[in-house]
């Protein structure tokens, strides 16, 4: 939900965010390494600073192609997609290295964080955390940015007029700062994922979020009300995914091809409401 949230405001703007799940992975790196140099510390301010620092990691991961687009006018495609890659090959570095636990056996996983480190439970007995009341008032902050705010309005005509946006004086760099909101939003997440379910820094956090996030965002027609719901449709395919994989002996991949063909037939969906099939006959001898 977060990273679709994030997402959505780039992709009014015409800003093609497609590796977003390497900056969420490089926010988990950023805000667990604060966790894991404050072990030995208790105190309310420590989540706070992971936080931050999650935030500021995804803005420096997504910031790389962001400085490409604007110096360069390299496409932020190629860039955010390929940087993921990089990302994940730089997990694996931090868990087989600095970030190992030294009491672990020589696992590839890092220490488990400590209470002031995670993420407290809203519902007893379940994984559900603070992190679904802060997806939702990220939820109502971008709604207000894109439906009520002047920020809006510019992302909205840099996406769909570019030449209407620079007669009208709108600075194309400040548009492409919205992959500094998505890489941001998408670091915070990687967080909250590896400091809540998880608990730990480990080689699988990677687990397809940052790119089913833009089936969600595109479900939920970039709309931040709508994405809440999106989400909660897509996350249900995750759990009847598990279900399915335990009780009917599935393929985990059944996932992924459920999701794959819920976006296409959406996007195919999207075509006929657009446009529409005639046929005519061609008179000419």
């Amino acid at each position: 939900m977060m990273i679709a949230l994030g997402l959505s405001i780039g992709f009014r703007a015409g800003v093609w965010n497609i590796g977003a799940e390497g900056q969420y992975i490089i926010g988990a790196i950023s805000g667990g390494a604060v966790g894991l140099y404050f072990y030995d510390v208790q105190g309310a301010w420590i989540m706070p600073l992971m936080a931050l620092a999650a935030i500021l990691g995804g803005m420096f991961y997504a910031g790389i192609a962001a400085f490409l687009r604007t110096k360069y006018q390299v496409n932020e495609i190629l860039v955010t997609l390929m940087l993921t890659y990089v990302a994940i090959l730089f997990l694996s570095a931090m868990v087989f290295g600095p970030l190992r636990n030294p009491d672990g056996f020589n696992f590839p996983e890092s220490r488990i964080f400590h209470d002031s480190a995670t993420l407290p439970n809203i519902w007893q007995g379940t994984r559900l955390h603070i992190g679904l009341i802060v997806a939702l008032l990220f939820a109502g902050i971008a709604w207000f940015m894109t439906n009520k705010h002047m920020f809006g309005l510019q992302i909205k005509i840099s996406g769909s007029a570019p030449r209407a946006a620079k007669f009208a004086g709108f600075s194309e760099n400040k548009t492409i700062c919205t992959l500094l909101i998505s890489g941001g939003v998408a670091g915070l997440a990687g967080l909250f994922e590896a400091s809540g379910p998880i608990g730990q820094l480990v080689p699988h956090l990677p687990s397809g979020y940052g790119f089913t996030a833009i089936i969600v965002a595109f479900l939920a027609r970039l709309h931040p009300i709508g994405i809440i719901f999106s989400a909660l449709l897509i996350a249900l395919t995750y759990m009847g995914g598990e279900n399915a994989q335990i009780t009917l002996q599935l393929p985990n991949a059944i996932t992924s091809i459920f999701q794959g063909m819920l976006l296409f037939y959406f996007l195919a969906c999207n075509i006929l409401i657009e446009y529409k099939v005639s046929f005519s006959l061609n008179r000419n001898k």
